[in-house]
């Protein structure tokens, strides 16, 4: 076997363990995106630096083998940043679940991997807006997402205004709160994910669909730990959230609620929106 047909191998490898990890068909348009972007473009130059929970290992030569496994990848930058878990980032995108011709944006894009991963699944008919505020990962960015037209990379924080209207708007970066600029940007149906953390960016991956006349519907995916959105913070908010969570029924979420007072069956409440368990119907 040739090195190219050792790493097709891989790569197919490392996107039917992911995706099926998300519970999503080996033979899904997210399984190929994953099988057909080569990581290590995204990575910077080896050894690469592998996140574990006691810091990182390096990767013991230059062979991109070594990242095709379901690991945390440094960015090679000076910040500790990363290019995250393809597992969940497989859960993610198929919760959200881009479809062709749709407009996306990503927010906290780092060096473009998973935005390449979405622009394979709008398509060419699509369109795909994101942002880095690193302006070292924001130019990596844009060479590597030169070979999609449908890409636009701003170097610019996503917490604020104006966000392009958007059927999917994908956050990779810790919020206190559904921005209303992320809320407002949502078409008809439109979807928002974004991890809603607490202190030490620990929270829960929350995904917002819009509804017409009514709540959002809500709900969580899954508990998260990511980096914090810069100007999507506000540290008392965050010692609340990390109370809730503590709290536990998280997991029985089902709706967000703008501009009105909470209920009885709020399961957090935050400055002009909060979160219920059940329905109010």
């Amino acid at each position: 076997m040739d090195h190219t047909d050792r790493m097709d191998a891989c790569r197919k490898f490392f996107a039917d363990l992911v995706t099926a990890h998300a519970g999503v068909p080996a033979d899904s348009e997210l399984a190929a995106a994953f099988a057909s972007t080569p990581r290590e473009q995204f990575v910077g130059k080896p050894p690469w630096r592998v996140f574990t929970s006691t810091g990182y290992i390096s990767t013991p030569s230059d062979d991109p083998a070594f990242l095709y496994q379901d690991v945390v990848i440094s960015l090679g930058g000076k910040a500790s940043l990363n290019n995250g878990q393809p597992s969940l980032h497989a859960l993610c995108l198929a919760a959200l679940a881009p479809q062709k011709g749709e407009t996306a944006v990503h927010v906290g894009a780092g060096t473009g991997y998973y935005t390449t991963l979405l622009a394979k699944l709008v398509g060419e008919a699509g369109k795909v807006v994101a942002y880095e505020i690193d302006e070292e990962l924001a130019q990596r960015a844009v060479a590597n997402l030169s070979g999609f037209p449908q890409v636009a990379v701003k170097h610019q924080s996503g917490a604020e205004g104006p966000i392009p209207p958007c059927d999917v708007l994908y956050v990779n970066a810790g919020a206190t709160s559904p921005l209303a600029v992320w809320l407002d940007a949502l078409r008809s149906a439109g979807r928002l994910l974004f991890p809603l953390t607490g202190e030490e960016g620990s929270g829960g991956m929350l995904l917002v669909t819009k509804r017409e006349g009514g709540p959002f519907a809500a709900r969580f995916l899954s508990q998260v730990q990511f980096v914090p959105c810069v100007g999507a913070r506000d540290e008392s908010t965050a010692k609340k959230l990390t109370a809730a969570f503590r709290r536990g029924g998280w997991t029985r979420v089902t709706e967000l609620h703008r501009g009105e007072a909470p209920r009885e069956n709020c399961w957090y409440s935050g400055s002009s929106w909060w979160l219920s368990i059940g329905s109010n119907a």
